[in-house]
């Protein structure tokens, strides 16, 4: 008796009160498959994070390229009027690249964000459906 494992004690158990035997394999399949999933939603995250800071990286190289253009194009002269309708259009394109720049960031992040997620929630609309299906195999 003492060289049973407990495993051993749980197999005659279920063997003395009749038991039906378990496939566990449909199980450790859909579990590996979860697994997976998750594996894949992550990266999915990784990825849209990679290329959120890579977006970013560009946006920051490209503002400073812009601002050093516009300050070497910006000559102030002429009237005050004149002055103020150039400092207006300089404010205006600042502020159109920093729209764009905002929208192209929030479009990654949103992205990365849906994907990420759609994954993990199909993988549990196909983990139910095998389970079922292994369910119904056993009855069968």
């Amino acid at each position: 008796m003492a060289d049973k494992t407990v495993m051993d004690m749980f197999a005659d158990m279920a063997k003395q009160i009749n038991l039906p035997k378990v496939d566990y394999q449909p199980f450790l399949d859909i579990h590996r498959n979860n697994i997976e999933a998750m594996q894949k939603s992550a990266a999915t995250l990784s990825e849209g994070g990679r290329a959120v800071f890579a977006k970013q990286q560009e946006i920051l190289a490209e503002v400073g390229r812009e601002a050093r253009q516009m300050i070497a194009d910006f000559k102030p002269g002429g009237s005050p009027q004149e002055v103020m309708a150039k400092q207006a259009e300089l404010a205006k394109r600042m502020f159109e690249a920093t729209v764009r720049n905002t929208r192209d960031v929030a479009e990654l992040v949103q992205k990365s964000s849906s994907e990420a997620p759609k994954i993990i929630l199909d993988r549990m609309r196909e983990s139910f459906a095998e389970a079922r299906a292994a369910i119904e195999s056993m009855k069968a």
